[in-house]
């Protein structure tokens, strides 16, 4: 083994960071957003068996599992380990060096989980066993075994070493076979014939095909001007006749290639073994995505050819320095490496930001191949996620022109469409989507023939015709005509207990995440719908354990964070109320420009008396969002309850400016205008305003008549109270006063009475219905946001989580509310009685 010179390993270096420095200005793009923004595999919550269980992806490799395993780079570093650390296991004599070949299994093994062609690199080792390590010949190997089996000589002693050693890697090999299988469980990648059209063709275009795509790779080795990140669908028109031109390139191919093989096995020294490592590198790891043996997802894929490239380099190389070797040639030849470094180098660098975005990768494949409608449609893509729906159409148009067959093509036209809002478009677009599904095949599986994703256009067309009332029905169908098509598609139950929950059918809902849950168990989403469909079923408690469920898996988990946290606080328990206080903090730290958090906290601090703190939750409220109803009228109810009245009157008209209608607010004003600004005229108006919008309203009609008698315009009150008491015959203080007014109107000596004493006025003002002093709150947990799916991107990515809770009042009362209401009234009819004595002049 050549000695390591560092002047060369730093010139190395320095060449490759040259090249690549500017692709650390690029962003996650391609796959890059599915496998590493996207893969839950990577949570710090995810537990480290499951890297093991899954693939690249985050899928697990029990489902439809590609070839691209894990990353190629990485999959290169071991593979070139193995092979290193193998080459030290030839001792003195012949002997077997152990350690290194049981480091060599091992980094076999990581090299394989790396990648699938990880494990070509022990038919290397065998190679260089035989060939470089042994010095054998192939003529020399075939006359060895020809004088054995005649029974004329013994096996060499050395080659039995070679055997034993060879047994061994070949058995590891084995295992690892094995316990591969037994992880996808014994069945193949399933693939459409957009993925890989040639796989699905019939003979002879299919191996002719397959045949051209070799010496396709090897072009792109010796000329990678025109590279491509995608090569799937129609990048490469089939091979379909025995006449077709490209049979020609084939042909030449394996010619070279016999050829170099000939020479590499057949004659002895250094340059015959170099080129045979070189061709080995090349062919051997290569073979698994060659589509020679069996069918992988894609029809060219530069990535595979990382490690082939090594043993092209190695082949460059031995060829340059034969010719540099020759003195004619020698500056020429230096010239020729300057010049393929220097424009190679300017190619990398252009073609490096070619990554910086999917914008501009996928536009660079554009020029490349305008034959792929998948490279169309993920143009369509990067579109969309900027949210250019027009540019984006065009594009996913275009996709179904090129392709009239691809289903998610005419998926994504669809979701473009509802984008729009151009809804009876979208739904022609998803039902020629559903027509080209594959029909019915009696006894055999859909999950066969169908890939997972093109079951989401009965998804989006049921999404879509769902917002029509008179459709549920219908939109049901379809999303259990998925089911049925694969039982195991989780996202269709989701969507269908979101469905049935719209539907009235809580129980049904339930049953549909139920079996959701079968399928994931660990999805926070799925345990957080679970509980609304509880909500629905009035089981707060079942709730609360899902809530809890989700949060155990997902403690950021927003919606889970804040609805828990308000059904905690709805429940009334006190020793509730500090978990929920925990979460709700959680949740602004998540959130901490969404008001509704802040407000509820506020609320929480009402509750457990905290006046100060709650003031300052209900001013950030407020600040965040300005015409936030609730957070304004209890920041004012707050004020007047602490005897700050005062600072409650600007409070109340920021409300009553954004909502004129609040009728709670002009009680709340009209009381504090009259009782401690002293002013009638204004508090009178609050009150005939509320009596205009709500003519029944007994609290504000009430008000009205104890403004009358402020007036002292007795007949008035009188009729006013009159008016009032056939509104709410039950009320007795109403009788009362109206039994007060009638003495004070036959009174003689009435106009001479005071009618109310100082700092009096409030107790008239007090007895009023209770709900004058309730808090206005928002909806506790009802309605509560299901997470909802979004339309499914076709060959993208997917789900959204949905916003947040509106303000609303609630309809119910706590026990303690009604408690509080109580005191209230108790006050009230003490300072009536007081206010009584007062006015009959005792």
């Amino acid at each position: 083994m050549a000695d390591i010179n560092l002047k060369e390993v730093t010139l190395i270096i320095g060449v490759v960071a040259a090249c690549y420095w500017n692709s650390l200005f690029c962003g996650f793009v391609f796959d890059d957003v599915s496998a590493i923004l996207d893969n839950k595999d990577l949570h710090p919550s995810t537990p480290l068996k499951t890297l093991f269980q899954n693939d690249f992806w985050g899928t697990p490799m029990s489902e439809v599992t590609g070839v691209v395993g894990r990353a190629e780079l990485l999959s290169s570093i071991f593979f070139l380990a193995a092979f290193l650390s193998y080459t030290k296991s030839k001792g003195p004599d012949n002997s077997i060096v152990w350690t290194p070949i049981a480091l060599t299994v091992f980094l076999v093994a990581v090299a394989t989980l790396c990648k699938e062609q990880g494990i070509t690199v022990v038919g290397i080792c065998c190679v260089y066993e035989v060939f470089i390590a042994q010095g054998y010949t192939l003529p020399l190997l075939c006359t060895t075994a020809g004088q054995f089996l005649r029974g004329k000589g013994s096996i060499p002693f050395s080659m039995l070493q070679t055997l034993i050693k060879l047994i061994v890697l070949m058995f590891s090999t084995l295992l690892l076979v094995v316990i591969r299988v037994q992880v996808i469980q014994s069945q193949l990648p399933v693939f459409t014939r957009f993925d890989n059209p040639a796989a699905v063709s019939p003979t002879p275009t299919r191996q002719l095909t397959f045949n051209y795509l070799l010496p396709v790779n090897a072009w792109l080795l010796l000329n990678p001007s025109e590279l491509c990140c995608d090569w799937t669908m129609g990048t490469i028109p089939l091979i379909e006749s025995f006449l077709d031109i490209r049979n020609l390139a084939t042909f030449i191919f394996f010619c070279f290639l016999g050829a170099l093989g000939v020479f590499s096995l057949r004659y002895p020294g250094n340059s015959s073994k170099t080129v045979l490592m070189a061709l080995c590198l090349m062919a051997l790891p290569f073979i698994p995505a060659s589509n020679l043996f069996f069918p992988v997802g894609f029809v060219v894929a530069e990535r595979v050819l990382y490690v082939p490239s090594m043993g092209f380099c190695i082949l460059v190389a031995h060829g340059w320095q034969k010719i540099s070797n020759k003195s004619v040639l020698k500056k020429l030849s230096w010239v020729c490496l300057s010049m393929v470094i220097l424009t190679h180098a300017l190619k990398t660098l252009h073609r490096n930001w070619d990554w910086e975005s999917e914008y501009t990768l996928f536009m660079s494949a554009l020029k490349v191949n305008k034959n792929n409608a998948k490279l169309w449609n993920n143009v369509g893509h990067a579109l969309e996620n900027e949210k250019n729906f027009e540019r984006a159409l065009k594009y996913f148009l275009q996709a179904t022109h090129v392709q009239p067959d691809d289903i998610g093509a005419h998926m994504n036209v669809g979701r473009t469409y509802k984008n729009l809002n151009r809804t009876k478009a979208a739904e022609e677009s998803y039902m020629t989507a559903k027509s080209l599904m594959p029909q019915i095949i009696p006894g055999k599986k859909y999950a066969a023939r169908i890939a997972p994703n093109h079951l989401n256009v009965y998804i989006n067309l049921a999404n879509l015709i769902r917002a029509n009332e008179s459709r549920l029905e219908e939109a049901d169908q379809l999303y259990r005509q998925a089911i049925s098509m694969r039982p195991d598609f989780k996202q269709a139950y989701i969507s269908r207990g979101e469905l049935l929950l719209k539907m009235n059918k809580p129980v049904k809902a339930k049953e549909a995440y139920l079996k959701a849950l079968e399928l994931d168990k660990n999805n926070a989403d799925l345990w957080y719908n679970l509980a609304i469909v509880h909500i629905e079923l009035k089981e707060p408690n079942e709730a609360l354990k899902n809530f809890n469920h989700a949060l155990e898996l997902n403690p950021k988990h927003k919606l889970a964070l804040f609805n828990s946290a308000i059904l905690m606080q709805e429940s009334g328990e006190v020793k509730l109320r500090p978990e929920a206080r925990k979460r709700l903090l959680s949740y602004v730290n998540e959130e901490p420009l969404d008001a509704n958090g802040y407000f509820n906290l506020g609320m929480l601090a009402m509750d457990d008396k905290k006046d100060t703190e709650a003031e300052m939750w209900m001013k950030k409220a407020i600040k965040l969002q300005a015409d936030f109803r609730s957070a304004l009228f209890n920041l004012a109810l707050l004020y007047s309850q602490t005897a700050k009245e005062l600072m409650a009157l600007p409070i109340l008209e920021e409300l009553l400016r954004y909502y004129p209608d609040h009728i709670k607010g002009l009680i709340l004003k009209g009381d504090i205008l009259m009782n401690q600004k002293k002013d009638i005229l204004g508090a009178k108006k609050c009150f005939e305003k509320i009596l205009e919008m709500d003519p029944s309203n007994v609290q504000g009609k009430h008000n009205l008549c104890v403004v009358y008698f402020e007036e002292k315009d007795l007949l008035k009150a009188e009729r006013c109270l009159v008016e009032t008491l056939a509104l709410a015959p039950h009320e007795e203080y109403i009788q009362r006063h109206l039994n007060i007014v009638r003495d004070k109107i036959s009174s003689s000596s009435f106009v001479e009475q005071p009618v109310f004493p100082a700092g009096k006025t409030s107790g008239i003002e007090g007895d009023k219905i209770p709900t004058e002093n309730e808090k206005e709150i928002k909806s506790k947990p009802r309605p509560i946001q299901i997470i909802k799916t979004s339309d499914n991107k076709s060959q993208s990515k997917s789900n959204k989580q949905l916003g947040k809770n509106t303000d609303k009042e609630t309809p119910h009362k706590t026990t303690k509310e009604i408690k509080e209401i109580e005191k209230k009234r108790i006050a009230a009819l003490k300072r009536l009685e007081e206010i009584e004595r007062i006015l009959n002049g005792e």
